[in-house]
């Protein structure tokens, strides 16, 4: 167990109000959230321990003072997860970074597709993307990344009638997705410089919030047709670490549909190329696929 169970802790009481937890506020509170010994107490621990849960000096917390933890902070199943995961012991691994590449046949797949899809990596990497993804955000491009993307462009945040919003789902699911390996040298370089340079990537970082990478119905103010509505799809791609296939797709029959049949007409072209990162097979890491 690292430090960073008790960085989890501490961030999460900070968000749990004493009205939420059935605490008479007196006075005034010079703390955000609630207290150590307020959490101890309504968890059924002694105060010292908790104490020492948050300084990181107990190793082998039990899941049931980790269930009653998760209680008391109000915390939904992955971030109850996300907890368990913190607190278990594993072996330390070599920190090298890892190069992500996307099966051929995925790739393949990706370029073929009639709705907006593209790859993503456990660290929000953009991977592959057909000529549809790039017409819905010109930033879905091989080598993009989504959250400087998002945290960074003024087009992307564009794009979002509630960015903010957007970017707390979208730090909260880069956490679910790095989980314990906050130190991985990815990750390292990607919370750093998006620390320094966003105010608020640095605000929503701190609050540990985890979210699976799952579906959802997602919301664009488009540049060229308007609103747009779409059902998200994240479907784990098997024999990867993690990377993600991400599609969009409308409802049958509705407005949006044919939004998404108008940009798709724009994109259409007697040869569209995509470049990817495929998984080696020569000597050569990057091929174009052509449609």
């Amino acid at each position: 167990m690292t430090a960073s169970l008790g960085e989890f802790l501490r961030a999460r009481r900070e968000l749990v109000t004493p009205e939420e937890a059935g605490i008479p506020v007196v006075g005034v509170r010079r703390v955000p959230g609630l207290r150590r010994e307020e959490v101890a107490m309504l968890a059924g621990i002694s105060a010292d321990y908790y104490l020492r849960l948050e300084r990181g000096r107990d190793r082998h917390p039990s899941v049931q003072v980790l269930d009653s933890l998760a209680r008391v902070l109000r915390l939904d199943d992955d971030a109850r997860a996300h907890l368990l995961g913190l607190a278990a012991d594993r072996p330390r691994r070599p920190r090298r970074p890892r190069r992500e590449t996307v099966p051929a046949s995925t790739a393949a797949l990706v370029a073929t597709l009639p709705l907006p899809a593209f790859i993503e990596g456990r660290h929000m990497d953009v991977l592959a993307a057909n000529p549809l993804a790039t017409a819905l955000s010109p930033r879905l491009v091989a080598g993009g990344n989504r959250l400087r993307d998002v945290f960074l462009d003024p087009a992307e945040q564009a794009l979002f009638p509630d960015f903010e919003l957007a970017a707390a789902h979208l730090v909260a699911g880069f956490r679910e997705s790095v989980g314990t390996d906050t130190d991985d040298p990815r990750c390292i370089e990607l919370v750093g410089e998006l620390s320094l340079a966003s105010p608020l990537f640095r605000r929503l970082w701190a609050r540990h919030d985890v979210r699976s990478r799952a579906g959802a119905v997602v919301t664009f103010t488009h540049p060229q047709v308007g609103e747009l509505r779409l059902n998200r799809e994240k479907l784990l791609i098997t024999g990867t670490d993690g990377i993600l296939l991400v599609v969009y797709h409308p409802d049958r029959g509705s407005a949006d549909a044919e939004k998404l049949a108008l940009l798709g007409s724009a994109t259409q072209t007697p040869q569209t190329r995509i470049q990817v990162r495929l998984e080696p097979r020569s000597d050569a890491n990057t091929t174009t696929l052509s449609t």
